[in-house]
């Protein structure tokens, strides 16, 4: 539409009022009722409307519809009232606006400025009725009316091409875009699960975390707790301590022994068996008669380690005959060996059957009689002789020891 034939209505000098009343949709000719009908009420308005005056259900098409609407409006009925009734409701702020014109000039500025901001339905039926609009405004309205429906259609067939090619466009877009959601979708239920792996993970670090300064805590309780009930606990922990030191020392020295031993056991064999038949014909004739022993031991105890079991009888009569107390351990063979060092400190004096004693206990008499300085005679040999010899030599030594006491 040119500029010329949008505003095809010519500004006409000023006009006397007509009246004040405005007319109503059955006042119109029938070239108004029309553009009417088809602009300013929409077909669902319009068919819900005709319904009611009906009191039924209009099954007439949409055009059925449009042509018996425009009919009926040619005389007051009760469809033109209720089509009246809604033109006025819909559009009662554009005829308030309208009602400021008092000259068809006004009037037609107005409407010209509708046109120009495309809104024109409302405009449209307040100038069809307003009370200064004449038969050539009436005339211009319906032309510039039509003209602008060809508009309409024209723009309509545009947009409905241009929507089928939108159309075309977000079909594919819907498709591209339902692939990259598919693609997000697994990539989120990827790192949901990586989550929800982590979180477990982090939940059971935190509860082993939590189990663990409870034992740290509940250990340090106990600690402190044992430090205040045994004040010397730090130093019984480093006697220990070097106890277990000693121990280790101990073994290493024992296994540097074992050796040692084992060849003295080897060359000690040929020897054992020569003492066991001597140890044999002592058993079946016991030796009644010993070298003579000067020595009086005063109520000492003698502790007899190894030896013979037959000669035990012998071992303790002489001992006794001397005025000792006897003691005897087997060193190992048959008594238990935790009962050596309970006996070597009762004892004063220690005779040592090296020849009948295991290697342990042997170690262990020679290791606590140097420690405590208690005096020990190793004999060889278990014969009852042999043992009065060893006695007789401890003898020797008391005196030699009382003698330079004196000096």
């Amino acid at each position: 539409m040119c500029e010329h034939d949008k505003h095809s209505i010519a500004l006409p000098p000023e006009a006397t009022p007509a009246g004040s009343r405005r007319r109503r949709i059955w006042d119109l000719t029938h070239e108004c009722h029309c553009p009417v009908v088809g602009v300013c009420i929409p077909l669902t308005t319009l068919r819900r409307i005709v319904n009611k005056a009906m009191n039924g259900q209009a099954i007439a098409e949409d055009y059925e519809i449009h042509v018996g609407a425009i009919a009926e409006c040619g005389r007051r009925n009760r469809l033109s009232e209720a089509i009246q009734q809604e033109l006025e409701q819909r559009y009662a702020r554009t005829i308030q606006e309208f009602r400021a014109a008092k000259t068809v000039e006004a009037v037609t500025r107005l409407w010209l400025a509708a046109i120009d901001k495309g809104d024109v339905a409302g405009a449209f039926w307040a100038a069809l009725t307003h009370p200064r609009c004449d038969a050539d405004l009436q005339d211009g309205l319906c032309r510039d009316m039509h003209m602008l429906q060809h508009q309409a259609g024209a723009s309509v067939r545009i947009d409905i091409a241009r929507f089928n090619a939108l159309v075309e466009q977000n079909k594919l877009l819907t498709r591209e875009l339902g692939r990259v959601q598919e693609r997000h979708n697994r990539a989120l239920a990827e790192k949901t699960r990586e989550i929800e792996k982590q979180n477990t993970q982090l939940i059971q670090l935190r509860a082993e975390s939590i189990g663990k300064d409870s034992s740290i805590h509940f250990l340090s309780s106990d600690i402190a707790a044992l430090k205040a009930e045994i004040p010397e606990l730090e130093t019984r922990q480093r006697l220990l301590k070097k106890i277990e030191q000693m121990a280790e020392r101990q073994t290493e020295t024992e296994n540097q022994v074992r050796e040692l031993k084992q060849k003295l056991a080897e060359a000690s064999k040929a020897a054992a068996d020569i003492q066991e038949q001597a140890a044999e014909q002592s058993r079946q004739q016991p030796e009644e008669k010993v070298y003579p022993i000067t020595l009086h031991l005063k109520q000492k105890t003698v502790l007899c380690v190894g030896g013979r079991s037959g000669n035990v009888p012998t071992y303790r009569d002489l001992i006794e005959r001397i005025g000792g107390r006897f003691a005897h351990h087997d060193g190992g063979l048959e008594d238990n060996q935790s009962l050596l060092d309970a006996s070597l400190a009762a004892a004063d004096l220690v005779i040592c059957q090296t020849g009948c004693i295991s290697h342990t206990a042997y170690w262990r008499v020679k290791d606590f009689c140097k420690r405590t300085g208690k005096r020990c005679v190793f004999v060889e040999n278990p014969s009852v002789s042999s043992l009065a010899r060893g006695l007789e030599q401890f003898g020797s030594e008391e005196e030699g020891a009382q003698a330079k006491v004196t000096m």
